[in-house]
């Protein structure tokens, strides 16, 4: 493709600076060429053919000039710098029209392919006027991205020529994981728990941390009876404890070839990351100090300990971006590393693939030498094709075959998380929307249990 056709190309694709002719002007044309035919089969002199046409090309040069030229334009985006994956959002653009001639206007703004969007946008834009339009888009992947030109259309006033102009505008966007599940928590922890079904055990009474006196309620243990504070409030009193804070949570994330499976909404990794952030969200709240390992062949990403809200940020500016690898795991060097940096006892989380992680006997080694200092407890997500397969009922020998491989890949899995678990490393899969409740559960329950 040459250099010449390429601009053209590029200029009735929306994507250049320059005018083109409209639907009503190419219509205007061809009746034209058509009479034009007619009169001179008819015997009709040229002069007068000539005269039509050269009417015609001086109406639609008027008319180009009754529209605002692109120094007229000022057009503006405005976009957060900060977005959440999958969430909608909302962009505006500041259109100010300095001419006198009215405009119906078109905007396509440079979104990239992971964007849903609902361009082009169509207005009319008064003369002399500022105008704002609004539009919501979908970001579908986290990352970085830079939002650098803006493409516009605009109609002339008899709506014969469409001018189209390129602007620059650079945003530059970041967008973090889905921190839905993390807002639901903070809202209320424990009926953020019970919607999603999961009921935290009751730890042992009078342990851990004096929390507060409240209310008596129909269960409460008659030995944590405040008397008292009963006898002063004329009124059933009771104590409440929580666990002891300060425990040492570790993150661990999978960023290898299998967690790059597509779900539902975006992928694995996707899923265990906003799992694994809303697992932090819960251990800074509760005052535990968070450290965040991610890794596939080798050491993506390692954040050291620490506690408070504020150490959330930290966090999600170093994972945000991380993306699935095609390289396989190496939990080996994983587990050389937490060996290498966590010297104090701390509850790991791994959020990973059990299919590749049970497997792999070379792992059990280092994860027994793990499990004498550590909790361990991996988190995977539910592979509900295999087990959709497994348990429909089959109308052909073929369906047959698949559910008896479905079936037969499921019992080969049960039998290895058993033999892992024996070993005291727990393993859980959940559905992908029930993941980041299943993993706050299990940390909670951990803590209460004061196994770390």
């Amino acid at each position: 493709m040459t250099k010449s056709f390429k601009a053209l190309w590029d200029l009735f694709l929306f994507r250049d600076k320059g005018f083109v002719p409209t639907e009503r002007l190419l219509l205007i044309i061809a009746v034209l060429s058509a009479v034009s035919i007619g009169a001179s089969v008819l015997g009709s002199s040229w002069s007068v053919i000539a005269a039509l046409n050269i009417g015609v090309i001086a109406v639609s040069l008027f008319d180009l000039g009754l529209s605002p030229k692109k120094k007229d334009w000022t057009i503006q985006r405005n976009v957060e710098d900060e977005l959440e994956r999958g969430l909608e959002a909302e962009a505006g653009l500041t259109v100010h029209n300095r001419s006198m001639y009215d405009a119906h206007i078109r905007v396509i703004d440079q979104f990239p392919d992971t964007f849903s969007h609902p361009f082009p946008i169509r207005d009319r834009v008064p003369g002399g006027k500022t105008l704002t339009l609004r539009y919501p888009f979908v970001p579908n992947e986290r990352g970085d991205y830079s939002l650098r030109e803006l493409y516009v259309r605009y109609r002339s006033r008899f709506g014969l020529w469409d001018k189209q102009m390129k602007i620059k505008d650079e945003s530059n966007v970041k967008v973090i994981p889905d921190l839905s599940e993390s807002r639901q928590f903070l809202e209320d922890a424990q009926r953020y728990l019970l919607y999603e079904g999961e009921r935290v055990r009751k730890r042992k009474q009078g342990a851990g941390e004096f929390s507060k006196i409240r209310n008596y309620v129909v269960g409460d243990d008659l030995r944590m009876i405040n008397w008292r504070q009963t006898a002063k409030l004329q009124e059933l009193m009771t104590n409440e404890y929580e666990p002891e804070h300060g425990k040492y949570i570790t993150l661990l994330i999978d960023c290898g070839r299998m967690m790059g499976v597509e779900l539902s909404e975006g992928n694995r990794l996707d899923v265990a990351l906003e799992a694994a952030i809303t697992v932090a969200t819960a251990a800074l709240k509760k005052g535990d100090a968070v450290a965040v390992m991610a890794f596939s062949k080798e050491l993506e990403v390692y954040v050291p300990p620490a506690k408070g809200m504020n150490h959330l940020q930290t966090i999600l500016k170093q994972v945000y971006g991380l993306k699935a690898q095609k390289a396989e795991s190496n939990y080996t060097e994983l587990f050389r590393q937490v060996e290498t940096v966590q010297k104090k006892r701390s509850l790991l989380v791994l959020f990973s693939d059990i299919d590749t992680l049970v497997h792999e006997e070379a792992n059990m080694f280092y994860l027994q030498r793990l499990r004498k200092r550590h909790v361990f407890l991996m988190l995977g997500v539910e592979d509900h094709v295999t087990k959709q397969k497994a348990f429909q009922p089959p109308s052909s020998t073929r369906e047959t075959m698949v559910k008896s491989m479905a079936q037969k890949h499921l019992l080969d899995k049960a039998s290895e998380v058993s033999k892992w678990e024996r070993q005291g490393m727990q393993m859980i899969e959940a559905p992908e929307d029930k993941l980041a409740v299943t993993a706050v559960s299990h940390y909670i329950d951990v803590i209460n249990r004061g196994l770390v």
